[in-house]
């Protein structure tokens, strides 16, 4: 970085302080992801500098044939990846290409249906304070409160009962396997639109670490970082159902991204989106993205050997999520504690949490970055016994940092 350490070096300062805390802490937050240097590379490059409005063949600016090509590709690499008919990579973010679908299939007060936020939904999915409470009608369904997982019956019930346009499945703390052919059926039931948000999953999917909802669901959203270990973006695919169901969506979803809903696309995110999506195809993201959950189930073992209580029992994804009462610590003073110690986790609402959101019984972790590492089964037991360490005895945590400091250097970042 020596144009930036000479041309701003506070900024080049912090961006050298934060380097070193990845390198030496373990990044466990199931929302976070360490990309390749050839992702970064793209999306610091001089695509940056130019506006491109519109869709390849049909921009509003001049100077973009290399534009048009790129954005091609990364759609190509989409389809053939996710196995779909239709995709859209110019949505910012996953909450811009949700909103998206919304403006794409519903008019303002439809009745919408989607996981409710404390029981590990999103915002996005109809959530009370979101712009997808505040425009549509929505309906949110839950889990079971024994055993925290999704309750089909009682979907089926309030699809039945209320007759949404649009039903939204995803999740970002539930750490269970979709059984998207059952919520097909209760979408085809009622004549509802499914949409599959899988920004938590889009890598186990492409991986073949976790069945694809797109046999059986119309649209596809996604972000392309997490465990797809690209940049900061968002994806909407259309599948061959959903234009059996309308042949028109593909048209509709991307006039609802432009000029719908955004403006320029950012070129130098798209290139980067599709070096991340060349990268997924490969037989190398295929054992990671199956290490990622085979890690996972291992350190979930591990957690409740030392009588941790995982929401749902344990894990099958990514993710793991952690009911901390019977520790006897809440999730901000657990987050804290992890922190200190060098490792990053996040607070988190549980299930049918008695205390408020900002000071929740949870946490939540995952293992997609630190699998990018190499770290495996093995690695797994020994993390466990940190999190342990530093939950029952708090007086530990310099000791455990001092340890974890050692540990990386046997794991650096992707270089």
């Amino acid at each position: 970085m020596a144009k930036l350490k000479k041309q701003d070096s506070q900024i080049a300062k912090l961006i050298d302080l934060e380097t070193e805390r990845q390198k030496t802490s373990l990044e466990m937050i199931p929302s976070e992801n360490h990309s390749s240097p050839a992702v970064r590379e793209a999306l610091g490059s001089i695509l940056t500098d130019k506006y491109a409005e519109g869709y390849p063949g049909k921009r509003y600016y001049a100077g973009l044939k290399y534009y048009d090509v790129l954005e091609d590709l990364c759609r190509d690499r989409a389809k053939k990846l996710f196995k779909v008919p239709h995709a859209n990579v110019q949505p910012y973010s996953g909450s811009p290409a949700n909103a998206a679908v919304y403006m794409a299939v519903c008019e303002p007060g439809d009745t919408i249906m989607g996981l409710a936020l404390p029981m590990g939904g999103h915002l996005t999915h109809g959530w009370k304070v979101n712009f997808s409470a505040k425009f549509f009608k929505s309906v949110q369904y839950g889990v079971d409160e024994k055993t925290h997982l999704l309750n089909y019956s009682e979907i089926e019930k309030l699809a039945k009962e209320n007759k949404p346009k649009l039903i939204f499945v995803g999740a970002t703390a539930y750490p269970r396997i979709f059984d998207w052919k059952k919520l097909g059926e209760i979408a085809d039931s009622v004549g509802a639109y499914l949409a599959a948000d899988i920004a938590h999953i889009a890598g186990l999917v492409a991986g073949g670490a976790h069945p694809s909802p797109v046999p059986f669901v119309h649209i596809v959203t996604t972000t392309t970082h997490k465990t797809l270990r690209g940049p900061r973006g968002g994806m909407i695919m259309v599948t061959e159902k959903g234009l059996k169901k309308d042949p028109d969506l593909a048209k509709k979803i991307d006039k609802a991204i432009f000029p719908g809903f955004q403006g320029g696309p950012h070129m130098h995110q798209v290139a980067a989106i599709a070096v991340c999506l060349k990268e997924a195809g490969t037989s190398a993201f295929k054992k990671y993205a199956n290490q990622i959950v085979k890690n996972a189930k291992a350190l979930a073992g591990e957690l409740k050997k030392y009588e941790f209580n995982l929401i749902s029992g344990g894990t099958e994804n990514h993710l793991l999520l952690v009911d901390l009462r019977n520790k006897y610590i809440g999730g901000p003073e657990a987050q804290d504690l992890l922190e200190e110690a060098g490792i990053t986790i996040n607070k988190n609402t549980i299930p049918f949490d008695p205390a408020p959101p900002f000071k929740p019984s949870g946490i939540r972790m995952g293992t997609p970055a630190i699998t990018t590492r190499g770290m495996k089964e093995k690695e797994m037991k020994i993390i466990a016994g940190w999190i342990n360490e530093v939950i029952s005895s708090p007086k530990n945590v310099r000791k455990v940092r001092e340890e974890i400091k050692k540990f990386c250097k046997k794991f650096p970042l992707p270089e």
